[in-house]
């Protein structure tokens, strides 16, 4: 069994990649919460499973794709871990049939049992890659610190900064909003870009009061909201949910709901 020195590379970059599992599958979980809620109140869930699926294309599908290129392609060539490799590449398979049937749901029922399958076999996949795989891959000697490095879809995000340095929430407008340029939800998302930095706050903190338990919006912001979060945290503690959906480096997607 290989030692690994307490702070070395390899430990970095293995509690590197199970906080994005965390991440992932903290999102996942809550994108099928809010689904079933939305039926328990007698909404139609058709918003909450776009978002889902879309979710799962831009995030989790690449997190898969990224992973079959790297760590299972030398987990293929390792006696030990080869058929844990054949394993999770099947699950992948499943994973994309499951994002499949949610699309296609087409009637209440069917998208809850979709998104709650969904769920199930990703939360059990990333299980398995945190407990089995990646400690597999540690044992064998595989440098995982330069096998993917500057792999962002297995890594998550690079390391956050201390702040934009504006002083608060909201530095000078970026680029334009794809949609809406007053703040206006639209579609699930609340785009602050085009708001002087004044206005950032009150309309985030307006939109978050008016939002249903279970809901969530996508705050899309030309900087990480990072000071935001203390904010959240300072004023409703226990209260609120984040989590980043897009980490930059032009348009930070943040979803913050009610749990």
């Amino acid at each position: 069994m290989t030692t690994q020195t307490a702070g070395s590379p390899q430990d970095t970059v293995l509690a590197t990649i199970r906080a994005h599992h965390d991440q992932l599958g903290r999102t996942m979980s809550d994108h099928a919460v809010t689904i079933v809620r939305s039926i328990d109140k007698l909404q139609s869930p058709s918003a909450r499973q776009e978002v889902l699926v879309a979710f799962c294309a831009e995030e989790v599908l690449p997190h898969a794709e990224a992973e079959e290129e790297t760590l299972y392609r030398v987990a293929d060539a390792l006696p030990a871990t080869r058929l844990l490799a054949q394993a999770m590449r099947d699950e992948h398979v499943l994973l994309r049939d499951r994002v499949g049937e949610l699309e296609r749901a087409s009637t209440p029922g069917e998208a809850v049992a979709a998104a709650a399958t969904l769920n199930a076999l990703f939360q059990s996949h990333l299980d398995k890659e945190n407990e089995l795989l990646l400690p597999a891959l540690a044992d064998a000697g595989v440098d995982l610190a330069a096998l993917l490095d500057g792999m962002h879809e297995i890594l998550g995000a690079p390391a956050e900064t201390d702040g934009c340095g504006c002083g608060g929430c909201g530095c000078g407008a970026g680029e334009p909003a794809a949609e809406d340029a007053d703040g206006a939800l639209v579609v699930g998302e609340l785009d602050v870009r085009r708001l002087i930095p004044a206005q950032r706050h009150e309309q985030i903190f307006a939109t978050f009061r008016e939002l249903p338990a279970g809901m969530s919006f996508v705050l899309v912001n030309d900087h990480d909201p990072k000071p935001l979060y203390y904010q959240f945290a300072a004023k409703h503690p226990g209260e609120f949910t984040w989590d980043y959906a897009e980490s930059g480096p032009a348009v930070w997607r943040v979803r913050i709901g009610r749990p």
